[in-house]
């Protein structure tokens, strides 16, 4: 379903979220996104425009060679995506049971995920807990309709954005310093969470507002991994780099988890998806949705300050999956 059909109409219901609107300093501030006809709302936080230096000399070769990146403004989800919100996108009949009215026609007729056959929350609960298992496309599709309920665009974060507001303008292994005994206060980790995900935002934020950026579960970014990809931007300033998914493996993660070690939490630290989180999967071919071996994976949102025009918007929500067999 293409999103140009529907940009005069979301345009109308939600006039504060104009595709081209021009924000003014005063605009760029904190905000709580409520969904309409849900009681369901979360949390964004400014991340400033900027330049820093990405990547890390502790890890191993992709995390080097050092190199300076600019980056636009942009806001950041305070928290993880959790179930709260992540389960209307999955389940219609669960939307249409909590909506105060009836679903429009272009949310009614968008594509959802298959209801998945095993429990993904693998027995750790959903009540103020992040989403988890979900595919890169599975995690831009929920932007997808999380835009045509709100006429908000909300997609990934780059790599380069997510180590940028990660590291909040500190250049050590963690935006709290180098001292890993600190750890506890903001993120859950291997040590400390029992193996489990836990509650959102019981932990200490990073100085740009940004609770659990850190462990509890890894995030999606919305970008190709490449082992070898900063050497290309060695000795240069970059401005805003992407890289374009071609290939369904491997896609770019970051943040640790519940499950990873303190060196696995640095800010600079790379992460792939892989297929073996598949396994598992009984479809031929495998789920474009879900990995269904991968309960410590989950998102979080990003909202550019400046919106993209309606034909980047379609190209981003509108990329066909790509088959997994």
């Amino acid at each position: 379903m293409s999103i140009l059909k529907y940009t005069a109409v979301l345009c109308g219901l939600f006039c504060a979220a104009f595709v081209g609107y021009n924000y003014q300093a005063e605009d760029f501030k904190p905000y709580v996104q409520s969904i309409p006809d849900a009681p369901v709302t979360f949390g964004m936080t400014p991340i400033p425009a900027g330049v820093f230096t990405m990547g890390g000399t502790a890890g191993g070769n992709d995390e080097v060679p050092l190199h300076q990146v600019e980056i636009s403004a942009f806001w950041m989800g305070t928290h993880e995506v959790t179930w709260d919100i992540f389960e209307m996108f999955l389940d219609k009949n669960y939307e249409e049971a909590i909506a105060e009215k009836p679903l429009p026609a272009y949310v009614d007729g968008l594509s959802r995920p298959s209801i998945p056959y095993l429990d993904m929350t693998f027995g750790m609960g959903k009540e103020n807990k992040p989403a988890i298992g979900m595919t890169q496309y599975g995690a831009i599709q929920f932007c997808k309709w999380l835009y045509l309920k709100t006429g908000v665009f909300y997609r990934l974060p780059t790599e380069a954005e997510w180590e940028y507001a990660c590291r909040a303008g500190s250049s050590d292994p963690y935006f709290f310093g180098s001292d890993e005994s600190k750890l506890a206060d903001f993120a859950w980790y291997g040590e400390n969470s029992a193996g489990l995900t836990q509650e959102i935002g019981q932990k200490k934020p990073n100085p740009w507002g940004l609770y659990d950026i850190l462990g509890n579960v890894m995030e999606w970014t919305s970008d190709q991994y490449g082992a070898d990809v900063y050497s290309s931007r060695a000795d240069k300033k970059t401005v805003d780099p992407k890289i374009p998914v071609k290939i369904l493996y491997p896609g770019a993660i970051r943040g640790g988890s519940y499950k990873s070690e303190p060196s696995d939490l640095r800010s600079s630290k790379r992460f792939a998806s892989t297929p073996e989180w598949k396994r598992i999967d009984p479809q031929i071919p495998k789920s474009q949705w879900w990995f269904p071996e991968a309960p410590f994976l989950g998102l979080r949102l990003v909202r550019p300050l400046d919106p993209p025009s309606p034909e980047e918007i379609n190209d981003y929500y509108d990329n066909p999956p790509i088959t997994d067999y």
